[in-house]
């Protein structure tokens, strides 16, 4: 019994993360380190949809692609960890509700 994966396995997968990063963002709205982290599982989700179509049209944009997208993932965890930790300093606290302050 051979097991072979298809395109459809790659794109299930990417499925089942986006919509697991989706029910974590409508979820939980309280936490801003749980929300960071459901827009870094979508964003992987996204690379492993790019990488699938890649692969199986022979094409190596896609892959290309997901540097691009692994870069600005980067930035944008980086970025906002430094924020994160600028809030719990000033407020000690790091729920959602509490940064009605950052209103200009």
């Amino acid at each position: 019994m051979s097991l072979t994966l298809t395109l459809g396995h790659f794109l299930s997968l990417g499925a089942m993360l986006f919509a697991m990063s989706v029910i974590g963002i409508f979820l939980n709205r309280k936490n801003l380190i749980v929300l960071l982290m459901a827009i870094e599982l979508m964003l992987l989700a996204v690379n492993t949809n790019f990488v699938a179509f890649s692969h199986y049209m022979g094409d190596m944009h896609g892959q290309i692609f997901v540097f691009f997208i692994l870069t600005v993932a980067a930035a944008e965890s980086a970025i906002g960890l430094a924020i994160l930790v600028l809030l719990f300093r000033n407020k000690s606290s790091i729920h959602i509700d509490e940064l009605n302050t950052l209103k200009g």
